[in-house]
């Protein structure tokens, strides 16, 4: 009975279009009330536990690097160089935007940012280019996601934590899955837009976009390389990311002021106060859901009812795309801005 309540509760709190941080409090506050003895102040205990963690201090800092990119010229000439060398291909600033978001989703570790950023600049271009309006939105769309999957990569921390699984050894099996994802993304570039012409080259435009982005370029080799190396851990690699990219933009490019650095921080610090509390109850009720071997209990259900590799394999694709597609349809419904994407 209780558990019914509980999910008409959710029900009916996802209907008045209530925050998921209000979601997720009453889910974790009603489920220690009931199932946990009552001891709901544990929950205070465990968001402090998840929030005493180095490795939670490079996602704000990820971001931030990321953002300082955005908004200053680095991300921008990384597109510059990443046109310069596919124009002469058919499909070629198609493919440019996959690459583009390749590189930088090795930088800021986030597929909104990385959508954001490289959206800003290739979504106008592509459109002015004569591509379709759906298949630019699609293709920034699906390279933005490269973001979760290149490391370093924010969810890819966000797993090692709650799993207490090595974050080096996470980002280095993300990055056979990531430059899969970009190969297959970027063939499907050529083939689709094979009939459109591509341009001439132009070594001289090569050349001065490769010198214009050979600081953006080498940000990854330096973040992914150190921690590859030994000489950074995450949260580390995190910090050189923010430094090497204000340094850029402000010594180097000279093309951002400390107003504008401070604009930056302001709106990921908002970002961040209002994605950590969320993150923080959801870390909760996953030590709760532990600690009542839910996990446990659901993995051997599913190894009763379910035999066959394959068939897992596929049934978890198909909630997937369910619930992918129902996401879609609520994000239509309360943004009636969005609706027609």
């Amino acid at each position: 009975m209780t558990a019914l309540l509980l999910i008409a509760a959710v029900l009916a709190l996802l209907a008045l279009r209530q925050n998921l941080l209000v979601v997720l409090g009453v889910v974790t506050a009603t489920l220690y009330a009931v199932y946990g003895g009552g001891r709901v102040t544990d929950i205070v205990v465990d968001v402090w536990d998840a929030a005493n963690k180095d490795v939670l201090l490079s996602i704000p800092l990820y971001i931030l690097a990321g953002n300082i990119m955005a908004r200053g010229v680095m991300a921008a000439r990384l597109v510059r160089l990443m046109r310069a060398l596919s124009a002469p291909v058919p499909g070629g600033l198609a493919m440019a935007t996959v690459l583009s978001c390749a590189v930088f989703a090795a930088v800021s570790g986030s597929g909104t940012v990385t959508m954001l950023a490289i959206g800003s600049v290739m979504y106008p271009a592509l459109i002015a280019a004569g591509y379709p309006r759906s298949f630019a939105i699609g293709a920034l769309a699906s390279a933005g996601t490269l973001g979760i999957v290149i490391p370093p990569s924010i969810p890819l921390i966000l797993y090692g934590v709650m799993t207490q699984t090595s974050i080096a050894d996470l980002f280095l099996a993300g990055v056979g899955p990531g430059l899969l994802l970009t190969a297959v993304f970027t063939s499907y570039a050529f083939l689709r837009n094979r009939r459109l012409r591509g341009g001439p080259w132009d070594t001289r435009e090569a050349l001065a976009a490769l010198a214009g982005g050979s600081w953006s370029l080498a940000m990854p080799l330096i973040v992914l390389g150190g921690i590859y190396s030994g000489h950074f851990t995450a949260t580390e690699s995190a910090v050189v990311a923010v430094v090497y990219a204000t340094f850029v933009e402000m010594v180097v490019y000279r093309e951002m002021t400390p107003a504008v650095l401070g604009e930056v921080v302001v709106a990921t610090t908002r970002l961040v106060g209002s994605l950590f509390p969320v993150l923080m109850f959801a870390l909760s009720l996953n030590v709760f859901l532990t600690y009542q071997q839910v996990p446990d209990a659901v993995v051997g259900w599913l190894a009763g009812q379910v035999t066959s590799p394959a068939a897992f394999l596929v049934g978890a694709m198909l909630l997937l795309l369910v619930v992918g597609c129902r996401g879609h349809w609520l994000f239509q419904r309360s943004c009636p801005r969005c609706r027609s994407l």
